[in-house]
């Protein structure tokens, strides 16, 4: 299926989303941007094992788990070719081990060079895996692979991001020149502050808010989720730590979050889809301490000023 170009805001054409009903078992997505949304998903959302998704992509990849798939948003051939090609065992091995950690942890505290200095709330919430592993029904992630991410719980995430490496924007990605600083008190961003690239995330930030009141009265969301996609567009919805060791920070998110050394929180949409938005905008931040605290208050360090702890490695 071809189609043209789609933002984050965009919708996906009905011939893509019709493609879907003939229930596929593989689905490769290769995209100038994104997929699209699913119009009938977002009005009235499917529901599979208690769980609902706004788009037949989702409901057939995590919920029915009756396909596999890999999706390289803004991939290039130079990219592809140099990233894809890693040490699988390796990179499955790191993504275990941290997920293990993170699985356990009822917080964690980032902290950087550039000013950040987050805590977000783990309680209930599991780790997932973009490992390069698609070998089944119910097994999707990017290629190029490489790191393993967690939703915080909602509402507990508070401190300071200041991002430095790259972002998403609502019509692409973009290197940061100078750090984008926001301020999370309660799971949100309740001020963002910085140069040119601040400015732009402002800006797609209140556009996902407006456009969220407007589908609900256009009927493209159901009745009463305006309200709890426009407050989400400033949630923090993913903690999600870079794993391949041939990605590098160009620009292009796909492989930007990828990379050593940095770790990325997504601004909007998460992944436990209970707290649901119009966007998800990753960003990066370079050279992350990360320590995950347990129940029992143990402290274990995953990495320190951007380098991998040795249980890790």
């Amino acid at each position: 299926m071809f189609q043209p170009v789609k933002t984050q805001l965009d919708f996906a054409e009905d011939a893509v989303i019709a493609a879907f009903r003939s229930e596929p078992d593989v689905v490769i997505s290769m995209s100038a941007e994104k997929m699209g949304k699913d119009r009938a998903g977002c009005a009235a959302p499917y529901e599979a094992e208690g769980k609902s998704w706004n788009h037949i992509f989702h409901l057939q990849l995590y919920g029915a788990k009756t396909c596999r798939s890999f999706w390289s948003p803004s991939t290039s051939l130079e990219s592809f070719t140099r990233t894809v090609p890693v040490d699988y065992a390796t990179m499955k091995r790191r993504c275990a081990a941290i997920k293990a950690v993170l699985d356990a942890a009822v917080e964690a505290r980032v902290t950087a060079p550039s000013g950040t200095d987050l805590v977000v709330g783990l309680r209930g919430r599991l780790a997932k895996l973009d490992d390069g592993d698609f070998s089944v029904g119910g097994r999707g992630g990017n290629l190029p692979a490489g790191e393993t991410f967690i939703s915080p719980e909602n509402g507990t995430s508070h401190g300071v991001i200041a991002f430095d490496g790259s972002i998403s924007l609502h019509d692409g990605d973009v290197v940061i020149r100078q750090p984008i600083v926001c301020r999370v008190e309660k799971g949100f961003i309740v001020d963002i502050s910085g140069g040119e690239e601040a400015e732009a995330l402002k800006a797609t930030v209140a556009l996902a808010e407006r456009n969220a009141l407007a589908y609900e009265k256009e009927g493209k969301l159901p009745t009463g989720a305006g309200a709890a996609n426009a407050r989400n567009a400033r949630n923090i919805g993913e903690l999600g730590i870079g794993l391949n060791p041939a990605a590098k920070v160009s620009g292009s998110m796909l492989e930007d979050e990828k990379a050593f050394r940095t770790c990325h929180f997504a601004i909007g949409h998460n992944y436990d889809e209970d707290a649901p938005a119009l966007i998800h905008l990753d960003g990066l931040v370079s050279r992350p301490t990360i320590i995950a605290r347990m129940e029992d208050g143990e402290e274990i360090a995953i990495e320190r000023d951007g380098e991998l702890e040795p249980g890790f490695r």
